[in-house]
């Protein structure tokens, strides 16, 4: 089991200076993966389960990880998660190719459908819909990735006779991780997804696992994604002991991604990344 932090984009870790220096400790202390959350805008009031008020400050997921390939060798880069209906899918593939390139193949595309009504109303994409727009959008960016004349022709996307390079460095684009914990985000994970990622406790993951059973028994799963990672956030308490640990790791978990918020004091941060560095895996 590799050891990720998600969330340091976000509050008090917003500063450039805070960002090199957390990711800095980061890479030192061995964790494998930096995961970026995001939110375009908020509604004045909190909508759980999102842990942020309106006011809180959050950097662009894709921006905030271009800054920190520049600053690290070895971190994985991920998306924690892309509101995928929020974007449009070929500037968007554009964005993923070029931060792949630019970090030697080290990005890994977490995207979602949503959640949040009030955002999604804002930028002007209904939530009728966006599960539909999900697949769609995930379907053509692959396109533009792999085929050698790339064309799509779906509800919410359409082109042809257009290419784009440079291609991301990993074959078939980068590894795309689902998050979710509805049937459809299941569904969508073993359909369309290298890895899944959730949020929780312990004995949410059970049930979260027991719904990706599910799913594959629904739906067919592409022999080129090979096996499901799982990617999981605990929650709830955010802090994480090393008989946990052991836990989620014999459940299966391939990456345990720490979130160490509040994330009110950079130095509580640093603190945390350096317990949880020490934790069995």
């Amino acid at each position: 089991m590799e050891l990720g932090v998600s969330g340091l984009n976000m509050k008090a870790t917003v500063s450039p200076d805070a960002t090199l220096r957390l990711v800095r400790l980061a890479e030192e202390l061995g964790y494998r993966s930096w995961w970026a959350s995001e939110h375009v805008v908020l509604p004045r009031r909190r909508v759980p389960p999102s842990p942020l008020e309106a006011t809180d400050p959050i950097l662009d997921s894709l921006v905030h990880l271009a800054y920190v390939a520049a600053a690290t060798r070895k971190l994985e880069l991920g998306t924690g998660v892309i509101v995928l209906p929020q974007r449009n899918p070929l500037i968007l593939a554009k964005q993923v190719a070029s931060l792949d390139v630019l970090s030697g193949g080290r990005l890994l595309l977490g995207v979602s459908a949503g959640y949040l009504e009030p955002e999604m109303t804002a930028i002007g994409i209904p939530m009728a819909g966006r599960g539909h727009r999900t697949d769609e959008y995930l379907d053509a960016m692959t396109a533009l990735w792999t085929d050698p004349a790339p064309s799509y022709d779906g509800q919410y996307v359409s082109f042809t006779d257009v290419d784009a390079h440079p291609r991301p460095v990993r074959p078939g684009g980068p590894r795309i991780v689902i998050g979710g914990h509805s049937p459809a985000a299941f569904r969508r994970a073993v359909s369309r997804g290298h890895g899944w990622l959730g949020f929780g406790t312990a004995t949410d993951l059970v049930t979260h696992l027991a719904g990706l059973a599910a799913a594959a028994a629904e739906v067919e799963r592409p022999a080129r994604l090979g096996r499901l990672e799982v990617n999981f956030i605990p929650v709830d308490p955010v802090e994480v002991d090393a008989d946990t640990a052991r836990r989620y790791a014999d459940l299966g978990v391939d990456r345990l991604v720490v979130y160490p918020m509040p994330i009110e004091n950079e130095a509580d941060v640093a603190a945390f990344l350096e317990r949880h560095a020490t934790l069995p895996h």
